[in-house]
């Protein structure tokens, strides 16, 4: 940020001075931002304001849709104002009024950021402390016309006053701000395979964020193209769910000349307002861990509904973390790659949980496969612990493209770069570290050279699939019918209490008549029968004489159904088999030297390819970057123990003394 950036910045905060003692260190940004945004429209608009105020007069006939349009014309902005008071003339008497209907003469879309930030709330703050007029009067002196401050310079002053209205709120900024660090690295990850196409003359690309909070990555979008080419044009689209920070996007959006109707309000997963659109770059930083169960009908519909045509096709995650929710969504605005478009890229950050939860088959898994299956993975980079102003957790970029170069196709980069981070002077709630400039340009060069090096690794998207066979083993049963222990469980058993009384008493007189051990289930159902004479056991009363007396015994013969062995449920396990590799390959080699009798279950099958066994997808990051620690020798563990006994020992000797 150049000097004079942040000599202004420094000068419109300072009316935090005035506002020290009678309001939080918090709310200090609820009325500077908005004051800003008042300022600055009313400095563009200054220009043409006559105009407007004699236009004002001659469309008063007219009906509202062509009176706007004229009003629009008249101002030469995206906006107007039709009032003829400024900051300037507001008075000291009733100003209160006056700025209010100053602002309520704002067009409909510029009168709404002032709503959202809840103005007329601050208005009556501001009289109540006797501070409204002072604070209108610091604000009506500053210069903020567009000779004296671009769009682009306005935009990096007005970026400076959210980084300091978020570091001012910390303990809730984590809800509405991405540090600016993270931001810079994943704009310049998402961007840096383009760099070429858009030094071009005349480049005019869109960039969408679902969250977008308070606008940092669209404002950080706008800044990197604006240094790699200053004429080019990235129109700015965004989704936010909180007011106050979709007022302070729209304004930031408004004062950099955006097409702020491209801002919406609402929740993304519930209610898409931009579904027929789709973009050049997606940018998010959604929620960590946050449930989605308020959402759940529209988007289980949506799923159900819609499948493959909608935003969720692939499956749903579960109900207590929607990270891979939008994903999806974000998936689905890609722009197709074809010879007339370049396709789209992404870049996503998530916590850890999206790497790996949920098994084979699980709406996590699935999701997974079709990002990995549809070639859609670019390159993941783990971040530092301690890097956001709410959470100490770790998290992961994800950076994906539908136009992949041919040297990166079926292929996944993982950037390890959990230690490239340095320690902040003062910690901002849970932020305790930093990127620095030289560690993003460090992370950006190894995404784009694309090679293997210690902390950077390349797999093909197949090796993080696998199968999951399911493994049986014989079922194997002995019976113990003298048993005291067995009998008393019997007798406790719910089942046994159904049964009628005379059928007890003929079960209790017949067991004791069977061998003390039975090792094979058909045996012991001749014997009791045998033993009960013409009394006929039901069905459930034998189940249950079989599951109360019976246990699993190797020594014991195989139970079968038809002529085919039973499987046990009590021995039943799992198996994941690397993608590509035969499981009956791997079954001999890894599963039958331990239990000879085992088998694969080849009923049970993958709903997508129809082979035996389900697969699944998990990106095990850091194992692929585990380095074994050999455990300190006992001989140095033996001496600092007798280091700190010995400590121990003289502290006791000085208390006794």
């Amino acid at each position: 940020m150049t000097t004079n950036i942040s000599t202004l910045a420094s000068l419109i905060w300072s009316v935090a001075d005035l506002l020290r003692g009678d309001f939080k260190q918090s709310q200090y940004g609820r009325i500077i931002l908005p004051f800003t945004v008042l300022r600055r429209l009313e400095c563009v608009l200054a220009a043409n304001k006559q105009k407007v105020l004699v236009a004002v007069e001659s469309t008063k006939v007219l009906p509202e849709v062509a009176r706007d349009k004229l009003l629009l014309s008249a101002a030469g902005q995206s906006f107007y104002n039709t009032s003829k008071l400024t900051l300037d003339s507001l008075g000291e008497n009733q100003i209160g009024d006056n700025l209010d209907a100053y602002v309520r003469a704002f067009s409909t879309d510029a009168r709404e950021v002032f709503e959202h930030f809840n103005f007329e709330a601050s208005i009556g703050l501001l009289e109540d402390a006797n501070l409204l007029y002072k604070v209108v009067r610091s604000f009506a002196t500053v210069d903020l016309s567009p000779e004296a401050v671009d769009n682009y310079d306005m935009g990096l002053v007005f970026e400076e006053l959210i980084r300091r209205f978020a570091e001012s709120s910390n303990e809730t900024a984590g809800e509405h701000f991405t540090p600016r660090d993270i931001v810079r690295l994943t704009t310049s990850l998402v961007f840096a395979s383009d760099n070429e196409a858009l030094t071009k003359p005349g480049v005019v690309r869109s960039i969408y964020d679902p969250t977008a909070g308070t606008g940092g990555f669209l404002s950080c979008g706008m800044e990197y193209l604006h240094e790699l080419n200053p004429a080019a044009r990235l129109a700015t689209f965004g989704q936010e769910l909180n007011p106050e920070s979709y007022a302070i996007c729209k304004a930031d959006m408004l004062i950099k000349g955006q097409d702020i109707s491209h801002i919406k309000l609402g929740n993304t997963l519930s209610d898409d307002q931009l579904p027929f659109e789709r973009f050049d770059y997606c940018l998010s930083n959604p929620p960590f861990g946050v449930d989605w169960k308020k959402v759940e009908k529209q988007v289980s519909d949506e799923h159900q509904r819609k499948g493959f045509d909608g935003r969720f096709g692939p499956g749903l995650p579960r109900v207590s973390d929607g990270s891979l929710l939008f994903l999806m969504h974000l998936i689905s605005k890609m722009r197709p790659a074809s010879a007339n478009s370049e396709g789209s890229r992404i870049g996503i950050i998530l916590n850890g949980s999206p790497l790996f939860t949920g098994g084979a088959g699980s709406g996590e898994s699935e999701i997974r496969r079709y990002v990995l299956e549809n070639d859609l993975l670019d390159a993941l980079v783990a971040l530092p612990t301690d890097m956001f102003y709410n959470t100490g957790i770790a998290t992961y970029i994800w950076v994906l493209s539908n136009h992949k170069p041919t040297e990166r196709k079926g292929k996944v980069l993982l950037i390890n770069a959990s230690d490239l981070h340095t320690p902040m002077r003062k910690s901002l709630g849970s932020k305790r570290k930093q990127l620095s400039e030289e560690a993003i340009n460090e992370i950006v060069t190894l995404y784009s050279r694309y090679e293997a090096s210690p902390i950077a690794k390349i797999f093909p998207t197949s090796a993080f699939g696998y199968r999951r066979i399911t493994v049986e083993r014989p079922l194997k049963l002995a019976f113990y019918p003298h048993d005291a222990e067995r009998l008393a469980a019997l007798q406790a058993d719910k089942g046994w209490q159904k049964l009628d009384a005379s059928l007890q008493a003929v079960i209790l007189a017949a067991l004791p008549q069977l061998p003390e051990q039975l090792l094979c289930r058909e045996q012991f159902k001749k014997q009791l029968t045998k033993a009960l004479g013409a009394t006929k056991l039901p069905a459930p009363a034998l189940k249950l004489l079989i599951n109360t007396l019976g246990e699993q015994d190797d020594a014991a013969k195989v139970c079968t159904i038809k002529g085919e062995p039973e499987a046990s449920s009590d021995l039943r396990d799992y198996e994941n088999v690397p993608l590509g590799e035969d499981i009956d390959a791997y079954l001999a080699r890894e599963v039958l030297p331990h239990v000879p009798d085992a088998w694969i279950d080849v009923s049970k099958t993958d709903a997508l390819d129809g082979q035996v066994g389900i697969v699944g997808y998990e990106i095990p990051f850091n194992r692929h970057f585990y380095q074994y620690q050999p455990p300190r020798p006992l001989a140095e563990i033996d001496a600092d123990l007798d280091a700190v006994a010995k400590e121990i020992m003289q502290l006791l000797a000085e208390v006794h003394s």
